[in-house]
């Protein structure tokens, strides 16, 4: 037996963080909720910017 969850289940339970379009709350979100602000209702949501190192090649 493994402590490891299977890819499914662990792709299910992440959430991501989002921030309302309206009154910039933040918002934490699994993959199968409805797309609303849980604050004013409003359903413009933008995804919080990583943390990460990104780093594109231009050619």
């Amino acid at each position: 037996m493994s402590d490891n969850p299977s890819s499914k289940e662990s792709a299910t339970k992440t959430t991501m963080v989002y921030v309302c379009s309206e009154c910039h709350n933040e918002n934490e979100m699994k993959s199968r909720d409805p797309i609303r602000c849980r604050e004013c209702g409003h359903r413009i949501m933008y995804k919080k910017r990583t943390k990460r190192l990104v780093v594109f090649d231009a050619r």
